[in-house]
């Protein structure tokens, strides 16, 4: 069945019907609610946020437009509104995170083996940095470019999503795009190869001021970290373009945990 059916037949009480919906929306609004907050905890209760409120106003949704697009307005609308988590309180600007990377590079390496750890370090470099340059942005335009660049909704939905006009929408992605870009090819050596700074030069830092904990990685995981993947993340490295670079990371899979609780709650 369709998200609209299923909908249609939760809204009859049909908890089967709920439970498949939730199934096939959870890790999508996942996958959004990390990009915006970085921390996979802040996400986590972000999307059991989120779907509670999707399941307690299925009655509002009258099938004006996709009712995955009404998901993701519904995210959205969480997203701009709900209070500030732990990487936010940092407020951080492209300026800012100049200075950080700039302190950063350390060329000594960990004395680690085997060669993958190594990989794995320098990948929760890699995401856990892309992450926080869209923390630069202002909800704004970090959802926006979310919507539109990493997640890949059209125009007309992410403006719906987003409750604004096709144009606003577009002035905003536009002005996202251009900040991102711009700092990333200042900055960021995968799209600008001049530039000093790599992900490997970033892991001593990282793990010894505590950003990085190798015991417990927030981002990459040893099961994605396949030579079929990495190999797919070069190909898109080579591109040179941000937006691949940032489409480049993992699906993630929203923890069982939140399936739970959103059962029990139903």
């Amino acid at each position: 069945m369709s998200l609209e059916e299923l909908a249609e037949k939760g809204r009859e009480g049909d908890r089967n019907a709920l439970d498949l919906l939730m199934e096939s929306i959870r890790h999508r609004l996942y996958n959004l609610s990390l990009r915006m907050l970085w921390h996979p905890e802040d996400a986590e209760d972000a999307t059991q946020e989120i779907l509670i409120r999707i399941f307690t106003h299925l009655g509002t949704f009258r099938g004006d437009s996709s009712f995955l697009t009404w998901a993701y307005r519904v995210a959205s609308n969480h997203l701009l509104t709900t209070r500030k988590r732990r990487m936010e309180l940092l407020d951080l600007t492209f300026d800012s995170f100049e200075e950080d990377l700039d302190r950063g590079l350390i060329d000594a390496p960990l004395s680690i083996e085997p060669e993958v750890e190594k990989s794995l370090l320098a990948e929760e470099v890699k995401i856990g940095c892309t992450h926080g340059m869209l923390l630069c942005l202002d909800r704004n335009h970090r959802l926006a470019y979310i919507l539109g660049e990493i997640l890949e909704l059209t125009g007309e939905e992410a403006a719906s999503a987003l409750d604004i006009s096709a144009e606003a929408f577009r002035k905003r992605l536009s002005r996202a795009r251009q900040s991102i870009t711009d700092f990333m090819k200042r900055k960021c050596g995968i799209i600008n190869p001049n530039n000093p700074c790599r992900c490997a030069r970033r892991v001593r830092y990282a793990t010894e001021t505590g950003r990085v904990d190798s015991g417990k990685l927030l981002f990459a995981s040893p099961a994605l970290w396949r030579q079929s993947v990495r190999r797919e993340v070069g190909r898109l490295e080579e591109l040179q373009d941000a937006a691949a670079l940032l489409r480049s990371h993992p699906d993630y899979i929203a923890p069982e945990r939140l399936r739970g609780l959103l059962r029990k709650f139903l």
